[in-house]
């Protein structure tokens, strides 16, 4: 592995365990919610997250998009543990692509379209962060956001949140 894929690949093995425990809280009786008409329901957010770090295979093996040929809307997830299982496939996708990815290869150009517009042209390494790690923690931003307004408690995901905080010391952190 050429050393610009070591880099995004030690980025993503932080994020993915972070990635995993906000999608471990999201309640399965709850994925067809939404909190707005325009906005994804949780099941589909979820499952949009859980299929990202998949996308790094994807651009690896691909030189672009057509983002007019994809769909407008996303499936939902069919469960939590649906969800996290495909999100485990999906890492290990991730992995291995990144293991596989030459200098070459990396540095070669990526387009996004739609059709015969292109929307933009970097390097396949710059995309694969752009659009797999950047688009990930947006999503899971959201999704943090999906879980305060249904009162789930927040894990950690960098320092603490209002439900966890790993500074505290142990009889404080069972409080809150």
């Amino acid at each position: 592995m050429f050393p610009g894929a070591k880099v995004l690949a030690a980025e993503l093995d932080a994020e993915f365990p972070i990635t995993r425990r906000v999608v471990e809280r999201v309640p399965t009786d709850k994925l067809a919610w939404q909190p707005h008409a325009k906005s994804m329901s949780l099941g589909q957010l979820a499952q949009h997250l859980a299929l990202i770090a998949g996308n790094v295979a994807r651009m690896a093996q691909t030189d672009g998009l057509d983002v007019a040929t994809r769909p407008s809307t996303y499936a939902s997830g069919e469960s939590t543990s649906a969800i996290l299982a495909t999100f485990d496939q999906s890492v290990a996708a991730s992995k291995a692509a990144l293991a596989d990815l030459d200098e070459a290869r990396a540095a070669a150009t990526w387009r996004m379209t739609f059709g015969e517009r292109e929307i933009f042209a970097l390097p396949r390494i710059s995309v694969m962060r752009l659009m797999c790690l950047n688009h990930m923690i947006h999503h899971r931003g959201e999704l943090v956001v999906y879980l305060r307004l249904l009162d789930v408690p927040v894990p950690v995901v960098y320092g603490r949140s209002a439900d966890e905080n790993p500074f505290a010391q142990p009889a404080a952190r069972a409080a809150g």
